[in-house]
């Protein structure tokens, strides 16, 4: 196995003795343990664990690891996913007008913030290819309009199957996408948006939020879902703002505060630190990785 560490996410009913018999057959196969993350949902009676593993010393194959695997998930009712350390994700980022999570999310990317390949930037607007230019990322100008709407997601996505697409990022793209384009891509979709929806929605929140003298400004990130701006939520954060801010004000604090979210959001799903159960998002922190 050319990986060095394995990460293993589970969900399953909570159960007795879970913990003896998953790191009993880790251990059985040759893996170190190098950190065990669990949370139980008492409401739900649900267990999830995210379990990371060092190969060192152990010889299986990652098919045999697999299949193995699978004789014990399947009789306590597993939902399971594994990833190899070698196993860079290949990433999409699409943008309309607004540059500032492009800059940081490709900043981040060039520097190692990030660990994977941006591919392509897709825009429904030409505006922003400079920023695409100046980090040599490719910049697919894709038009969009209410007649060929259909037609440009059909381009979108040979563009995401051309370039072996693991994670669509959402970074201010201001259109919507199809039911059927986002059910394609469950749980690898992440788009960012102010926090303070639903009740400033559409064109300048900012200035609808300063004329109600809103007190906290915010950012999600969440999984696209058919169901708008709902989906399962992957990271928020707000800041404190008064009377002395102005529209200019709480966009610079938008701004920054969606940058932060979005990056935050967008590496605990390279990290394999998420796993969804119904709508919500359970996000194991960091462990030093």
């Amino acid at each position: 196995m050319n990986a060095q560490v394995v990460t293993f996410l589970i969900q399953c009913p909570d159960q007795k003795g879970l913990v003896a018999k998953i790191t009993s057959f880790f251990y059985e196969k040759g893996f170190n343990i190098l950190s065990c993350q669990q949370y139980v949902n008492a409401l739900e009676n649900t267990y999830f664990m995210r379990i990371r593993l060092n190969t060192v010393g152990a010889t299986i194959s990652k098919s045999n690891l697999e299949q193995d695997f699978l004789k014990l998930a399947t009789p306590l009712a597993f939902k399971w996913s594994v990833n190899y350390g070698d196993e860079v994700k290949n990433v999409a980022i699409m943008v309309s007008h607004t540059s500032h999570n492009l800059y940081d999310l490709l900043e981040r990317s060039k520097e190692g913030g990030l660990n994977c390949n941006v591919k392509l930037v897709i825009s429904n607007h030409n505006k922003l290819k400079y920023v695409a230019d100046m980090f040599g990322i490719p910049f697919y100008h894709l038009p969009i309009s209410k007649e060929t709407k259909l037609q440009q997601e059909s381009q979108v996505r040979e563009l995401l199957e051309a370039h072996n697409i693991d994670l669509i990022i959402m970074a201010r793209y201001m259109q919507v996408l199809s039911s059927s384009f986002i059910n394609d891509y469950k749980e690898r979709i992440i788009n960012i948006h102010h926090s303070s929806l639903p009740a400033f929605q559409g064109a300048n929140p900012y200035e609808r939020a300063y004329q109600r003298g809103v007190k906290l400004i915010g950012a999600t990130a969440h999984y696209a879902t058919e169901d708008l701006d709902k989906g399962p939520i992957i990271d928020q954060d707000v800041k404190h703002i008064n009377h002395e801010s102005t529209t200019k004000t709480l966009k610079r604090i938008g701004a920054d505060t969606e940058k932060l979210v979005l990056a935050r959001a967008v590496k605990y799903h390279l990290n394999n630190q998420i796993i969804v159960s119904g709508n919500r998002a359970i996000v194991f922190p960091e462990t030093g990785e």
